[in-house]
């Protein structure tokens, strides 16, 4: 049970956390006052580089040699080599829920994949993560159901929503239930052990593989807007999508930045959280998280950081360009994901112009 108190001793000082921010955030010296000691926050987060390279093309050729340059920056920046540990496991958290059109690009993945190889990682040791059976199997995560060809032949692919991969021990804890049908509520947990429906139904049981089973672990989403979350990237990819019976937080613009912020923070996750890369090849500014073509923007950029709050940041700077250069409205500044990550130190868009490092250009 000591790993259970863990998890509720990040979920309730998350929650003290956000209500100081909420009482203090009324001017930038409050801010400020609140993140010194004696106030119950976590210090500030470090100011970590996010490292941009330029893509001639989007072929894995070109991939492997930018995250491969990204990767080595990493490292000696770090001092953190990226080698098989105790474990000899990598896992890769892939984004695929906005379906065929917006998931992580494949070239991207198999270069990733060939720079841990390169390092030492078996193929069989290096597995997927994602959410959503079909929407794995429309992507090409999951072998063809026409020819049974996969694209990732001899590497695990886990898909959460089986149920499979949450164990009852690891969950993040939440009164919102997922809706007032208790049949529907029976389903969302089905074969997830617990006293009761009602007390499994305020409950969102974490991804195990990610923490338990490796030695770390890449972050690799795509880009959108988010009508609740206001962008959806880094931090959402590493935790609603990520987790089970989290449906019930999109509906609220309340709720859901809250739980973002508190499952990201959650130190066992954090732990072995390496980094995040992500491709610009193709995002969304509007309409997301669901596809749409017509709001779609190509730029040949890929970043990489250990900072998700520092992504997604220069990531929402990009759609709010977007979107003002078309005609529409920026992302509501009551949207405060990014301002409740930063509260509790996942990190910080302090210093984010001086700290974008440009490696080829």
């Amino acid at each position: 049970m000591i790993v259970l108190s863990s998890l509720l001793r990040a979920r309730w000082g998350a929650w003290v956390a956000l209500l100081v921010w909420a009482c203090a955030a009324t001017s930038a010296e409050a801010q400020d006052a609140a993140a010194r000691p004696g106030t119950g926050l976590p210090p500030p987060a470090p100011l970590l580089p996010v490292w941009e390279t330029s893509l001639q093309n989007f072929d894995q050729p070109i991939y492997e040699r930018e995250v491969e340059r990204l990767i080595v920056q990493f490292e000696a920046s770090s001092g953190r080599p990226l080698r098989p540990g105790v474990k000899r496991k990598v896992g890769l958290k892939v984004y695929a829920d906005s379906g065929a059109g917006l998931s992580t690009p494949h070239a991207l993945v198999h270069a990733v994949i060939a720079a841990l190889e390169r390092r030492g990682f078996s193929k069989a040791d290096i597995f997927l993560v994602g959410l959503n059976q079909l929407r794995l199997r429309i992507t090409g995560f999951l072998p063809s159901l026409v020819t049974g060809q996969s694209a990732y032949e001899g590497h695990p692919v886990f898909v959460l929503e089986s149920g499979r991969f949450f164990d009852p021990v690891w969950f993040y804890d939440s009164p919102l239930p997922t809706r007032f049908d208790p049949i529907l509520a029976d389903k969302q947990i089905e074969g997830v052990p617990g006293d009761s429906t009602l007390e499994q139904d305020r409950k969102s049981f974490l991804a195990t593989p990610l923490f338990l089973d490796a030695d770390f672990w890449i972050n690799l989403p795509v880009y959108t807007d988010h009508p609740i979350l206001g962008v959806n990237g880094a931090l959402v990819n590493a935790t609603l999508w990520n987790a089970s019976n989290t449906a019930r937080f999109f509906r609220s613009p309340a709720n859901a930045p809250a739980a973002v912020a508190e499952m990201s923070a959650i130190p066992e996750l954090r732990a072995t959280w390496a980094f995040t890369i992500a491709t610009l090849e193709r995002y969304q500014f509007i309409g997301g998280p669901f596809f749409n073509s017509l709001y779609t923007v190509s730029e040949p950029r890929l970043w990489l950081s250990a900072d998700p709050v520092a992504m997604d940041t220069l990531a929402l700077r990009k759609i709010n360009y977007w979107r003002k250069r078309t005609g529409f409205q920026p992302v509501a500044d009551e949207i405060r994901t990014l301002e409740f990550a930063e509260t509790l130190a996942v990190g910080t868009a302090r210093s984010l112009d001086t700290r974008l490092v440009r490696l080829n250009d």
